[in-house]
């Protein structure tokens, strides 16, 4: 769900939207106080009550079904982080989506397959790469698995039900000892990023993940989407909307901030050897 992304991030970049609100508003005799919902944070029928202006709904499909319900025909903003909402029949097409929802949406799957590339490239001769996934991820899963096999990689799924249960699941990979795992782009693997960290730094596998964050943690690799620079994007949403802006008139972007990060301390620590080269392509590199 939307919670579980770290709160703080979005307001910091809600605060830009939120301050230029005011300037846009000043034809009116007193200006207007934007009501955002946003949906994860508090209960739907509570948001439903307050009456806001717009919904906000981040992360997973659950998050945009629930404002669907509560918003009730009112005008919304997403940011689909791990579905395509074109695919799943929430927009009729990407230029004029139609309806009262608009937004911006990450190609997963495809930078799914992008992390078991980059896990074949550090690791030429691994012969295993194991898949980490919860009930959120099955799609990504698919994609990975499929995309271990076409570089001649055999995928071995792992399947994660929580905080008690990381270091069980990764036990799977005892008998694959400096073969790596990917994990993907979901709120549970967000928000567990320091225990996930800890139980694979344990367990000395070396791992790509989604976010720049679980890199920050202890991950020896991220490639995905830049989620700060994401939560601007959505906030020039928000103020379209509030300047008058129609959903079904606004088309939905499919985001190309990405980003990938690289942790020397971690490959130092597992015995990793990465080259110069790849380090050179990162955008962040923690020493």
């Amino acid at each position: 769900m939307a919670s579980h992304i770290e709160r703080r991030k979005f307001l910091a970049a809600l605060g830009g939207m939120a301050a230029a609100w005011p300037l846009a508003a000043r034809a009116q005799p007193q200006p207007k106080m934007l009501r955002v919902g946003f949906v994860g944070i508090q209960s739907y029928r509570e948001l439903a009550s307050r009456k806001v202006d717009v919904f906000l709904a981040v992360g997973n499909e659950e998050a945009l079904r629930a404002a669907l319900s509560a918003a009730e025909g009112g005008p919304i903003a997403f940011l689909a982080i791990d579905f395509d909402p074109l695919a799943k029949g929430y927009v009729s097409n990407l230029s004029r989506p139609g309806g009262n929802v608009t937004g911006i949406f990450v190609r997963q799957l495809e930078l799914t397959a992008k992390r078991v590339e980059i896990a074949r490239e550090v690791f030429p001769s691994a012969t295993v790469i194991g898949i980490a996934f919860d009930s959120v991820s099955r799609e990504q899963r698919d994609a990975a698995a499929e995309a271990a096999r076409k570089l001649g990689l055999a995928p071995r799924m792992i399947e994660v039900k929580g905080q008690q249960g990381y270091g069980g699941a990764f036990d799977a990979m005892d008998d694959t000892r400096g073969q790596p795992i990917i994990l993907p782009a979901g709120p549970m693997f967000f928000r567990d990023r320091e225990t996930i960290a800890q139980a694979l730094l344990e367990r000395r596998i070396p791992s790509i993940a989604a976010f720049r964050e679980n890199t920050a943690a202890g991950v020896l690799i991220s490639y995905g989407f830049d989620l700060i620079g994401l939560f601007r994007d959505i906030a020039g949403y928000i103020h379209q909307i509030a300047r008058g802006g129609k959903p079904s008139e606004m088309p939905i972007e499919q985001s190309v901030r990405f980003h990938m990060a690289v942790n020397l301390r971690t490959a130092a620590s597992l015995g990793v050897s990465i080259s110069d080269a790849f380090v050179a392509r990162a955008n962040e590199v923690i020493e």
